[in-house]
């Protein structure tokens, strides 16, 4: 071996001692980065604990069908003492504006008699008076000098969409239907977490879906309502209702149920119209049910002076 030779080999030797010598110190030296770098990549957050509900309630699609019908159907009447808050805008608009609540009364009687009686506050005077015989109605807001009349389905929209506002829209909500003639059922289950009675920890109820659907066409099926019903007390808590081209039209929210003799009737309805953007939310004070209705208690007569606006 030369001397140049063996100079190399030492070299060469010495590189590679050094090369391991800083891969064992840029190990070690990660090793101890991993907490730091830990420790950055995620945070521990409190979060309200969740718990399966203590009473669950099983039912079957025939069942659920029976319930809701039968419930329907016992309700013949309704004289309700109510307070109706409304609120227009929303998200579309930018802003909201919530309106001052206006006591009154909600009358209805079968098949689809209806009336909507509201009050100024204090003075006691008519905010608003719609009735409807199910076909067509009249609506009187006497502080606008204004009345309006039409059939109970909006076939033009209002860009006012307080002038959308029928009849329908109360008594599709308030009073859920079940099965109708010539209407299919389909059921499936879902999960909703709900606040606990001390708001210091969530409950997960099973929750039904009951979807009304008409009647085939063709290749298609349409989907008229969805009924969704608490897994605790077979109590419905949301309504959805379509229209024919498939939207929402309505979302009805109830809460806070009370019985009327064998009749379990929520005392909050929150009727919400997401493409005319406005809500209602009904709070029932005080009702009677199935007592006698005289037809004078549907009767509007629109004052002489009070242009009249017909709608589509």
């Amino acid at each position: 071996m030369t001397l140049d030779s063996g100079l190399f080999v030492r070299r060469k030797i010495y590189l590679q001692f050094v090369t391991i010598k800083f891969q064992h110190a840029f190990a070690i030296g990660l090793l101890g980065m991993v907490p730091a770098l830990t420790g950055c990549l995620y945070r521990t957050h409190i979060v309200p604990k969740t718990r399966v509900a203590d009473v669950i309630m099983s039912t079957s699609l025939d069942e659920m069908s029976r319930q809701l019908n039968s419930r329907f159907e016992a309700t013949q009447t309704m004289n309700a003492s109510v307070t109706v808050a409304a609120v227009t805008g929303g998200g579309l608009q930018g802003k909201e504006k919530e309106y001052t609540a206006l006591s009154g009364y909600i009358f209805m009687r079968k098949p689809a008699n209806l009336r909507v009686l509201l009050r100024v506050p204090v003075l006691g005077s008519t905010a608003l008076d719609m009735v409807s015989d199910g076909t067509n109605f009249k609506l009187l807001i006497p502080r606008y000098n204004k009345a309006m009349v039409g059939t109970n389905e909006v076939t033009k929209p209002s860009k006012n969409a307080m002038e959308n506002l029928r009849p329908s829209v109360f008594f599709d909500s308030m009073f859920i239907q079940g099965q109708g003639p010539n209407e299919i059922l389909s059921m499936t289950t879902d999960t909703r977490i709900v606040p606990s009675e001390n708001k210091k920890e969530l409950i997960e109820e099973p929750a039904y879906e009951l979807h009304v659907l008409a009647q085939p066409e063709g290749r298609t099926q349409r989907t008229l309502r969805v009924i969704h019903i608490n897994s605790t007390d077979l109590l419905p808590f949301q309504q959805d209702i379509y229209d024919k081209d498939g939207q929402v039209v309505t979302k009805a929210l109830y809460s806070n149920y009370h019985f009327y003799g064998d009749i379990p009737f929520p005392s909050t309805i929150v009727i919400q119209r997401p493409r005319d953007q406005y809500s209602l939310t009904v709070t029932i004070v005080k009702m009677t049910m199935n007592q006698k209705l005289e037809d004078d208690q549907f009767e509007l007569k629109i004052p002489e002076g009070i242009p009249i606006q017909k709608l589509n």
